[in-house]
């Protein structure tokens, strides 16, 4: 035997299960006072979201809910939705986060799917759960979550929020799982044909990630955090576990308006934020009068669709200071980083955007990324040139899809996580995504990375938001084709358009023809690109 193995042996002194649960408890020992919540009016400690969480784990408890069983919510960036973070684990059970923008039957495929015993459901969405609840097969019992920040609709549940965590105790003696493999959460993805996935988070990684993010962003103690991004999407990032341990402050925010975020900044303090690059591009075409009185160095994270260089130097240029990250549900959010290197700040600065843009290297909890093609798992030449799939290894990566074998194993064929993300390898390491797989443009025969013919349109003075398809064509197989949203007040035409992207790109990349008007869009502010594809194709 081994030396070092002789009756060393795992012991509740010197071996712990890795949970986030741990951050809330040590939030409240240490900074009780601390605000944890800012909504509105209301202002909640530490201490007291600590006590709020264990009573509701209790009131759970008292209806049943146990380990594995999964507890939904269909609510927006408020503290009940961050409390459901830490109360629902407290059980072992599984916190099911409900995209607020899906419709009724979507909702009630995945309270099926999901085996939902019971769902906390904000009274902006009751129309919509309340037909989901009527199509599902399940029958959880319902508690309707009424916000002071929003007129309520009728209710539809058996009581309120409020009056539900008062049937709870703060003396419940809950616990850490005794595996940190037990899952946490579960999420679906957005799927664009058929049902969506669902994918599973366990402890190890919620607790990792969440340290990850401290760390990638040097966030430090106490940040103020505006919440941004949706906290149903990927548990937002991971952020209510980073934020609890770092005994930082949320920032609750309902919706997504850019002079509100503005105006939170400048009154709450806010130094931290996430935003996908369509949030980006609605600060920064915001009025200036909004603007005024923004400090300089708010830490921004962005991730989503590849943000152009262009959105990303805007943001510096107004005094923010950008994190470019990427990630995907199946990651826990981000699990790379543009790391920035000190002598780059000697660079022009339009240099400086494009390596920016970069998705970077590999988080600081990610074991393993590599460039490689999709069929062999033979790593590409880090030559910024050839063309090959980015794949993932380590504990931030999903258990798997719920009740779905054949596409897990699918995923992790080889021992990696295939993203389906096509991308190059430069010199330094760092990856460049040029394309989903299935958004690559092939004409005559070359590949045309739409993500490069966006970036370009984005340059054009004109232009707010663009995204670029394959167009089917009789002679070349596939052509480019751009839609493209104006900013407010300007004027731009196809041939002007076009003309821009001839003197910027190689003239086969240039797109065919020139759409202009709104882009659709997911809750997370991802252009979907499906239907696009689908209104190219019949114009």
């Amino acid at each position: 035997m081994n030396l070092f193995e002789m009756s060393l042996d795992k012991n509740p002194a010197n071996y712990v299960t890795l949970s986030p649960l741990t951050f809330i408890k040590r939030a409240a020992d240490v900074y009780p006072n601390k605000l944890a919540c800012v909504h509105g009016e209301q202002k909640i400690t530490w201490a007291q979201t600590y006590r709020r969480c264990v009573r509701l784990a209790d009131a759970l408890s008292k209806r049943g809910i146990g380990r594995g069983d999964t507890v939904s919510a269909m609510l927006p960036n408020i503290p009940a939705m961050f409390e459901l973070h830490f109360a629902v684990p407290m059980l072992g059970a599984v916190l099911h986060s409900i995209n607020t923008r899906l419709d009724a039957k979507s909702v009630a495929f995945q309270l099926d799917h999901s085996e939902s015993k019971a769902v906390f459901i904000d009274s902006e969405f009751a129309d919509t759960m309340a037909m989901a609840l009527k199509e599902a097969q399940v029958s959880p019992f319902v508690v309707d979550v009424e916000d002071a920040t929003y007129l309520s609709n009728k209710p539809i549940g058996e009581e309120t929020y409020e009056s539900f965590i008062t049937q709870g105790q703060d003396t419940f003696q809950w616990a850490l799982p005794e595996d940190e493999w037990e899952s946490i959460t579960l999420n679906y993805t957005s799927g664009t044909t058929g049902n969506p996935k669902g994918v599973v988070y366990h402890h190890r990684g919620a607790y990792l990630n969440a340290i990850s993010n401290v760390i990638t962003w040097d966030m430090g103690n106490h940040p103020v955090y505006l919440w941004t991004l949706p906290m149903f999407h990927c548990n937002g990032w991971c952020f209510p576990w980073s934020i609890a341990a770092s005994a930082g402050t949320n920032i609750c925010l309902r919706s997504v308006l850019p002079k509100t975020i503005f105006n939170l900044i400048k009154t709450e303090g806010v130094d931290h934020f996430c935003g996908a690059p369509t949030v980006l591009t609605m600060l920064i075409n915001t009025p200036d009068k909004h603007k005024q009185g923004v400090g300089q160095g708010v830490k921004v994270m962005t991730a989503g669709a590849a943000p152009p260089a262009a959105v990303i130097q805007s943001m510096q240029q107004m005094g923010f200071s950008v994190t470019h990250v990427y990630g995907l549900t199946e990651t826990y959010g981000p699990c790379t980083v543009c790391a920035w290197h000190d002598e780059w700040n000697e660079l022009p600065v339009d240099e400086q955007g494009q390596l920016r843009a970069r998705q970077g290297v590999r988080s600081a909890m990610l074991e393993d990324l590599m460039v490689a093609d999709p069929k062999t798992l033979e790593p590409m030449p880090k030559d910024g040139v050839s063309l090959g799939e980015v794949f993932m290894r380590g504990n931030n990566v999903m258990k798997g899809y719920l009740k779905n074998p054949n596409a897990t194993e699918e995923a992790f064929d080889g021992g990696w996580f295939h993203s389906g993300d096509l991308a190059v390898w430069h010199p330094d390491g760092y990856i460049d995504i040029k394309d989903r797989s299935k958004d690559i443009i092939i004409s005559g025969g070359e590949n045309i990375s739409t993500l490069e013919v966006e970036s370009v349109l984005y340059r054009h003075a004109a232009v707010m938001e663009a995204a670029v398809v394959a167009k089917n064509d009789e002679v070349w197989g596939e052509k480019p084709c751009a839609f493209v949203t104006l900013k407010e007040g300007a004027q731009a035409t196809e041939k002007e358009i076009i003309a821009f992207c001839r003197e910027n790109l190689a003239h086969y990349k240039v797109p065919k023809l020139v759409v202009f008007g709104g882009l659709p869009k997911t809750s997370t502010g991802k252009i979907q690109k499906f239907i696009l594809r689908e209104t190219a194709n019949e114009i």
